[in-house]
């Protein structure tokens, strides 16, 4: 099989988190891009109207190589700078107006559309029946590749400038450098978590409990718990798809839930004015995240979904051509290259 990010094969569409109003001082575009970052995007738009690329609002970054297409805001005073505005690998699609600036965060997810080339029949099938299992039992929402940039050294270079051993002048570098960091401390709280499920799968119970140092007791609970991830009490749960974080308190109630899709475990990316577990499992999250203590006061936290589920999975083979092609949609900042690596998974 082969995959490769290009426009033809790999194509991101932005899904806003609510309707435009139609009306205000902001102008939205709908922007398709072709093979570059969002800040180049910006960059050019930039250069032809005038406005600094600080003026521009967006919700997400997306990715460089591919066709992707999201909606950026600017004033509407320079609405006029970008009629005649041409780019061979930028396109405004519509525009329209709203009151508000778009800010970071401001969508509901992205829809992918990715074909895979030389599949066999056979792999074909295989592609199908992991995606209908992502989709019904679900994935593990891990920070892609790009997170950590070619050398996958970039949470290096955050932790560094934390610790005030490195100096980075350009803001928005130094904060997405300081997001790998975190990006990296949420993958390996995760991976443990995954590392739980699989020693729970693996060993009886007197042998899986001496493998993670739990108490027998402890062990014989959380295999009745049908999901393969597995909650604690004191976790930091969150209503799925949209909704507010919450303390897992009652785990039967809440498990049940986990396995309906109704919520979802989530991890931290760690920083001030973000909630923490409590409990026991707040012991395992703490393995992790006690290096960052001292730099908490220099990050802004939250939670992001451990946990995700396909929605909207569309696929054809064509056999003529030896393409398999997907549809999906993720919700915000989860990463379709992760969805591969798990389809890949999935089909071993």
């Amino acid at each position: 099989m082969l995959f490769t990010k290009n426009a033809n094969d790999f194509v991101v569409s932005e899904l806003p988190l609510y309707e435009f109003t139609g009306d205000g001082e902001h102008l939205v575009l709908h922007v398709r891009k072709k093979d570059m970052t969002t800040w180049q995007m910006i960059q050019a738009l930039s250069e032809a109207c005038g406005a600094k690329t600080r003026d521009f609002g967006y919700a997400g970054l997306k990715d460089k190589d591919g066709m992707t297409t999201q909606y950026i805001s600017i004033h509407k005073s320079f609405e006029s700078k970008l009629e005649n505005f041409t780019h061979e690998k930028i396109k405004i699609i519509s525009k329209t107006y709203h009151k508000n600036k778009i800010k970071i965060g401001h969508l509901k997810g992205n829809r992918f559309f990715i074909r895979v080339k030389r599949v066999t029949k056979i792999d074909a099938q295989k592609l199908q029946n992991a995606l209908k299992t992502l989709a019904n039992e679900g994935m593990p929402n891990f920070f892609g590749y790009q997170r950590f940039g070619r050398e996958g050294d970039n949470y290096r270079v955050g932790r560094e400038i934390l610790e005030r051993k490195r100096r980075e002048r350009k803001r928005k570098m130094k904060n997405f450098f300081i997001s790998a960091y975190q990006s990296y401390l949420f993958n390996t709280w995760l991976s443990n978590r995954l590392k739980i499920g699989h020693i729970l799968e693996g060993f009886d119970d007197k042998d899986a409990a001496k493998a993670l140092g739990f108490s027998l007791e402890l062990v014989k609970e959380l295999k009745k718990q049908k999901n393969f991830l597995k909650l604690f009490k004191g976790d930091i749960a969150h209503h799925y798809p949209a909704g507010k974080p919450f303390v897992c308190e009652e785990l039967g109630d809440e498990v049940e839930r986990f396995r309906k899709k109704e919520i979802t475990l989530t991890g931290w990316l760690p920083g001030h004015r973000s909630m923490r577990c409590e409990d026991f499992a707040k012991e395992l999250e703490e393995e992790v995240y006690d290096e960052a203590e001292p730099f908490l006061d220099q990050m802004n936290g939250t939670r992001r979904f451990a946990w995700i589920f396909l929605d909207g999975v569309e696929s054809q083979y064509k056999e003529e051509e030896n393409w398999f092609e997907m549809h999906f949609t993720l919700p915000k900042g989860s990463y379709a290259t992760v969805v591969l690596e798990e389809l890949t998974h999935n089909m071993l």
